[in-house]
């Protein structure tokens, strides 16, 4: 159980959080349902991992290196 502080803030127990995977800093939502409030982590999508696998190679760092400077 968790009280609500005078600034509206509760501590999420440490079994929720790490049931739902929340860390300090994310965003969590809270969502009306029927039966009352249900609370999920927000997910948003890494902006990076479009670009995963975009300079996959068998090139060394070295090799790779030379490659984009133009070097042969």
């Amino acid at each position: 159980m968790s009280k609500v502080t005078s600034k509206g803030q509760v501590t999420i127990p440490k079994s929720i959080r790490d049931r739902l995977g929340i860390e300090a800093g994310d965003e969590v939502i809270f969502e009306e349902t029927d039966d009352g409030y249900v609370l999920r982590k927000r997910v948003t999508e890494n902006p990076f991992e479009k670009w995963r696998g975009a300079a996959d190679t068998d090139a060394t760092v070295t090799e790779r290196m030379a490659e984009l400077r133009g070097e042969r």
